[in-house]
Order: C-alpha cells, then sequence, then structure tokens
C-alpha cells in the first residue's frame, strides 16, 4: 500500500471527470489533461488504483481532535474551533462539524464510485475483483460507523449520485445504517484473504472487516453479535498483542501482529504532522493543539492495582507518576520525561523549563503532552511523519468482547482473560483481575481499560457517547499538574475554559448548515 500511494492521484483526475459530467457539455469530448471514465475500467490495475483511492480518505490526525474535546483531552488554545465544542457554544455552522461530515461522505462517493463501475472490468480473476469490492464495501461501512456515531441518522447512499440527487436526498434512522454496516462487513469478510504480503500490506484483511463488525455492534448495542464478531477475530489466530506496549506507535513496529487496520504512510511520499500538531512546544515550536488532562492522568492506577484515591496505594503525591500504570508515560509527557530533542519535559510554573505552562500562548496549559505518534525520528522533520496512523488494534477487539459479554452478564473466564491479557502484557505489568467481581464491578474495570488503553486513538468520544456518561464527565474546569510550591500542593486550572454538555442534544452533533441549506430535507437532530 505504500508504494501504491503515488496512484491515487491517478484515480482521483477519474473521479474529477465524473463530477464534471453530470454538466452536458456541447461537444461531448473525452477530455485530454485527466484520464477519462471513458476509457478506464479496462483492466485489473485500474481496479487496484481505484480501490486504493478510498484508502486515502482514512482518518488520521482528526482521531486526536475526537479524544481532545473529551474529559481527557483539551483544546490547548482558545482560538482552535475545537474549543467551542469544549464549553458548549458550537452549533452547525461549527468547521469541525462540517469537516467529519463532507470527509466521511467522500470516501463513501469514492466507495460507490468504485462498486459501481468496477464490473465493467473483462477478467476471469473474479477472486481479485471480489477482493476489490469488499475491501471498498469495508471502507464505507468504515466512514458510516463514524457518521451514525456522529450525528445519528444519516443519508443512506449506496450507489453513486448525482448533484440533483443530493439535493433532496433524506435521512435513513441510525438503526438502518447499522443494519446496512453490519451486512456489508458480514458478506464483505467472506472473499478477504487474512493477511497480505509485500506492497499489499495495510490492505483490508477479513480480520479488518470482522473486528469493524463487533466494534460497530458494540457501538449500536447489540452485544450479542459484538461479542460473536470480536470471537471471531481471536479464533482466526492472526493477531496478537506485541510485548511491549511502549513500542506500539513506532516505526519499528508498523504492520505488528497487533495491528488489525491502519492507514499506511510514506516518509517523503504521504507524510502527516502528528508531531507538529501534538508534540510538546519545545520541540521545534510544535503545536500541543490538544493536551491530556488531570482526568486522564488520575485514572491511571499504580502498578499494584491501586487507585491512587485508594488509602492502601502508596500513592505519594510528591512524587505523582513513581510506581504508576506504565501506559501513563507511554501516553503522555510527564515532569522529567526525555523529549526526542534531548532536553527533559519540564512543564511546572517558575521553574524555566521550555514547555513551562504560561511561558507562549502555545505550550501546554495542563502541564501534559501526547507522547503516542510523537516519534523521535521525525524530530529533524516534524510536519511530515511517514509513521502508519493505527486504526483498530487486537487490544480494543480483546476490550470489545469483555465489554460486551459483561453486558449480556454472561461473565466467565473468557471474560477475565480478554481483560487481563491487556492488563499483564510485558512492559504494563498490571496484576491480573481476580475472579468473582460483580457485573458492575467489571464494566467499571473494561471502562477504565478502554479508556487507558486506547486514550488519543479516537475511541473515546464514541465510548462517553454510548455509555451516557458524557453529561457527567464533560462538564466543569479542566485541570492539569499538581506541583508543590513549599509544602503547598497546588493543581493548575485552566482559566477561562468551563467543559459544558447538555445532554438535550450534545449527544448527537447538528446536522452541518451548509449541508442544510443545500437541501432542507436533510431536517436537524433534537436541540439544534
Amino acid at each position: 500500500m505504500k508504494r501504491n500511494i503515488k496512484q491515487l492521484g491517478y484515480f482521483l483526475a477519474i473521479v474529477g471527470t465524473v463530477f464534471q459530467s453530470c454538466k452536458k457539455d456541447v461537444l461531448e469530448t473525452i477530455p485530454n489533461d485527466r484520464v477519462s471514465s471513458e476509457i478506464y475500467w479496462k483492466t485489473e490495475t485500474d481496479a487496484r488504483y481505484a480501490v486504493n483511492s478510498v484508502y486515502a480518505s482514512l482518518d488520521a490526525t482528526n482521531l486526536f481532535v475526537l479524544d481532545g474535546i473529551t474529559e481527557i483531552g483539551h483544546t490547548n488554545t482558545v482560538f482552535t474551533v475545537e474549543y467551542n465544542i469544549e464549553n458548549g457554544t458550537y452549533d452547525a455552522s461549527h468547521s469541525r462539524i462540517q469537516s467529519e461530515w463532507q470527509n466521511g461522505y467522500r470516501s463513501i462517493f469514492l466507495a460507490n464510485y468504485v462498486l459501481d463501475n468496477i464490473d465493467k472490468i473483462k477478467t476471469t480473476n473474479t477472486t481479485l475483483i471480489n477482493q476489490f469490492k469488499s475491501e471498498a464495501r469495508v471502507l464505507r461501512a468504515y466512514a458510516y460507523m463514524k457518521l451514525a456515531g456522529l450525528y445519528g441518522d444519516v443519508p443512506l447512499i449506496k450507489t453513486a449520485i448525482t448533484t440533483t440527487d443530493g439535493l433532496t436526498i433524506t435521512r435513513s434512522k441510525v438503526a438502518e445504517v447499522w443494519s446496512f454496516i453490519d451486512k456489508e462487513l458480514t458478506e464483505a469478510s467472506a472473499f478477504l484473504p487474512n493477511s497480505f504480503a509485500g506492497a499489499d500490506k495495510g490492505r483490508v484483511t477479513k480480520g479488518t472487516a470482522l473486528a469493524l463488525k463487533a466494534r460497530a455492534a458494540l457501538w449500536s448495542g447489540d452485544f450479542a453479535t459484538a461479542a460473536s464478531a470480536a470471537k471471531s477475530v481471536m479464533d482466526l489466530n492472526v493477531y496478537n498483542l506485541i510485548a511491549e506496549y511502549g513500542k506500539l506507535f513506532t516505526y519499528a513496529n508498523e504492520n505488528s501482529i497487533e495491528v488489525v487496520f491502519d492507514k499506511q504512510f510514506l516518509a517523503g511520499t504521504n507524510t502527516h504532522n502528528a508531531f507538529a500538531f501534538m508534540g510538546p512546544y519545545s520541540q521545534k515550536s510544535s503545536g500541543s493543539t490538544f493536551v491530556p488532562t488531570k482526568d486522564l492522568a488520575d485514572l491511571y492506577t499504580m502498578k499494584n492495582g491501586k487507585a491512587i484515591t485508594d488509602a492502601t496505594s502508596g500513592f505519594d503525591p510528591r512524587n505523582p507518576y513513581t510506581n504508576r500504570d506504565p501506559r501513563m508515560r507511554f501516553t503522555m509527557y510527564v515532569d522529567g520525561d526525555p523529549l526526542p530533542s534531548g532536553i527533559p519535559f519540564k512543564p511546572v510554573p517558575g521553574m524555566g523549563g521550555g514547555d513551562e505552562i504560561g511561558k507562549t500562548q502555545y505550550n501546554t496549559t495542563t502541564g501534559f503532552s501526547l507522547k503516542k505518534y510523537v516519534s523521535a525520528e521525525d524530530f529533524a522533520n516534524p510536519g511530515a511523519s511517514g509513521l502508519n496512523f493505527i486504526l483498530l488494534r487486537y487490544a480494543e477487539v480483546l476490550l470489545t468482547y469483555a465489554e460486551a459479554k459483561i453486558e449480556q452478564n454472561q461473565i466467565d473466564a473468557t471474560v477475565y482473560d480478554a481483560i487481563n491479557k491487556v492488563r499483564t502484557r510485558s512492559d504494563v505489568g498490571l496484576p491480573a483481575l481476580v475472579t468473582g467481581m460483580t457485573q458492575t464491578e467489571l464494566r467499571a474495570a473494561v471502562r477504565r481499560e478502554r479508556v487507558l488503553e486506547l486514550a488519543f486513538e479516537g475511541i473515546h468520544l464514541f465510548d462517553i457517547r454510548r455509555w451516557k456518561t458524557a453529561q457527567q464527565v464533560m462538564t466543569g474546569s479542566v485541570r492539569g499538574i499538581t506541583y508543590y510550591t513549599g509544602t503547598t500542593p497546588v493543581t493548575v486550572v485552566v482559566p477561562s475554559v468551563v467543559k459544558t454538555f447538555d445532554p438535550s442534544k450534545h449527544y448527537l452533533w447538528p446536522i452541518p448548515q451548509k449541508e442544510k441549506t443545500l437541501n432542507p430535507a436533510l431536517g436537524q437532530n433534537p436541540g439544534w
């Protein structure tokens, strides 16, 4: 897939021709400045390039945004547009509301165009064509999952439509969208291989389809299907956890045994700016665009598995990062951690560090900064990382299986085993959960594991929406590090920020105003 990235522009030029074809030209000539759909769809290579183009619309750094607006993150500067989502002052005209809708339907358009045309290719290799169709169906389902999770009822478009059609199309009920997603992923999985090798690494596999089916079922509340689909992935015996959580988001572990689905990048050819977007400001003026909060930091238990609020845990407020769940320091920079440039991360006010809170308007406002995807190998050029973006990994599959079984009150050894595999990997080393926990206790345990294991991987916003806990957690002041001035502890409270969540409307985003202006038939979500 990395080698095929250069081919994306080739196919996208064809899509441009399709857009233009909506207007009848008097001469009806084949354009000579691009590849026309009139002469495309002839070879298996045409099909490959076409499907490759759909991958380009997958998520990447926008996943940071989705977690950054929840209680575990904070929009670091008031002039970043997502600040309005945090404080509840956003509306249907907000650019993030528009961009997620637009990106989703761009992906759906590309997938539909492939599926509408791929059978024009004359070939006896039906296995390959069925594989390409299935890849397009899975990628389309992925887009619909996000749209349903963010907006609820959305237009369910299964074939390419004209601009005129787009002005009158209506929304389908979200239950119908979830049903379509499940059907697509189930059927597509039958035509996909367990794995790919060489240049095809990164393509959608059987495991990708089934793992997304498990995720979609969990998000929609179909726990029986979620558990069954997750178990199907586990039974493939293709995936496993890598030994060290701390090495997941590195070049050395790209395409590892834990990666079920990712977006492929290539340094110098197809890059992203995760380092510059999220790294500490001292690192070549990186953005710290979204920063972790005390709400996330305090969730990490002690290495003995006890909460820091437990008087017997051994937590030392003077040394708050000692003997904690190691995933804390693998996920975020805390005071004293070495940075890619070689200097220590020093956020405490008055201590003169390059990342000191308040030193510039771009420095972290909470005293924490994200470490995932901030690779030392990208330090020389932080705006052009070639590190793959993991969209779904095996740890999520295990936790989805466990949660789905817990919600059905089907608690057995497999539930404990799934959670404990995540907790006890070699460089995390938390104690295994002890059997005999109640459904309520296990529900709390698996939810905590999802937050800590998957922090800033674009999952948490969807989790707190389906758990219906957003109205409790996404409110109040944004807190950061606690430090000492003499014997007095001081907890950073970010000024002029109060997170607001109105349960009467904020569990769904509004339909973007631009879309409603073009097509009033879309209607609007409650409260907007």
